[in-house]
């Protein structure tokens, strides 16, 4: 049996010590995972009172749409290669009074999911600050796991990257320094192992639909976000999947998909509590947003099912 509390932090040494590189290195037909963004526990009832600074102070309906969720991913069959969490796990900001309370809330309900499932945590704006330091993204490597590292899975080299330093690293430049060095490494050795495709998770997104879009909260500024986009389309990523917005949205850059989940929390638009089935086959990258409602009482639809059978 795993140590309680282990199953959060299985992201160590830059690693995700749930898969073993030299099991995951070959490609083994096609396979999926889900993703979900923004469980945000708090800002429900901040948003409804205007008070998103220190009205977080219950999180009750967060509470049962992050069960729901568990829930939903826990009877899907086949079961999905991992869940990712895209960032803002709870609203209160770093030292802020609710924060540890709905940290372990979270951890709570999260703790149910089935133990063949790996939890996979991305770093957010509120998890480690809108402007972090070496002192906030160490207390949440010690509750959640490195704030950026990589993995393997079926041929697929996975990417983990903490946006908050490309958003602004003002506070602790050196740890930008030292993702920007290690990402180039990663990239290289992805190059020299011919992976089937390589997949990036980030809270912020690069751009919400249009690559030069303007500058906005809820995308990175854009002379960061060229350098990203040109490095990535260089290298071959296939798809960046983002939360932030809480809502869905879109768009490509060279072939680059910039994917944009709403969140299993908070909605600021049109879009239902849910979460994202992702689908990767030989050839492509595919994937569908569903409700918890939807998934949790009729599953993945045929059409994705078809594509996890077609083995070669």
């Amino acid at each position: 049996m795993a140590a309680a509390g282990s199953v959060f932090l299985r992201a160590r040494g830059r690693t995700l010590t749930a898969f073993r590189p030299d099991a995951e290195y070959q490609w083994k037909g096609p396979f999926y995972f889900i993703q979900g963004a923004d469980p945000q526990f708090g800002l429900m009832k901040a948003w409804t009172h205007g008070d998103t600074n220190n009205g977080d102070d219950e999180w009750g309906e967060e509470i049962k749409l992050a069960e729901q969720a568990v829930q939903a991913i826990n009877k899907l069959k086949p079961k999905p290669k991992f869940f990712v969490l895209c960032g803002d796990l709870v609203h209160g900001m770093p030292g802020t009074r609710w924060k540890k309370n709905q940290e372990q809330d979270l951890k709570n309900v999260l703790k149910n999911t089935d133990q063949d499932i790996p939890l996979v945590f991305v770093s957010g704006n509120h998890d480690i600050g809108n402007t972090p330091s070496r002192e906030t993204i160490d207390d949440y490597c010690q509750n959640w796991g490195d704030d950026y590292f990589s993995f393997w899975v079926g041929g697929v080299f996975f990417l983990v990257l903490n946006s908050q330093l490309y958003f602004d690293s003002s506070k602790c430049p050196e740890l930008r320094q030292a993702q920007d060095a290690w990402l180039d490494e990663q990239l290289a050795a992805a190059a020299s192992q011919k992976c089937k495709h390589i997949i990036v998770f980030q809270h912020i997104p690069l751009f919400l639909s249009k690559p030069d879009e303007d500058d906005d909260y809820f995308n990175l500024e854009k002379s960061v976000r060229q350098e990203i986009m040109e490095k990535f389309h260089k290298a071959g990523i296939r798809a960046v999947f983002s939360g932030h917005y809480h809502r869905n949205a879109g768009g490509s850059y060279k072939g680059l998909e910039m994917v944009v989940s709403s969140a299993i929390g908070c909605q600021l638009g049109q879009d239902t509590h849910g979460l994202r089935v992702v689908v990767v086959t030989e050839e492509k990258v595919v994937h569908r947003y569903y409700s918890l409602t939807e998934l949790g009482s009729h599953g993945i639809e045929k059409e994705l099912l078809d594509m996890l059978a077609k083995q070669k």
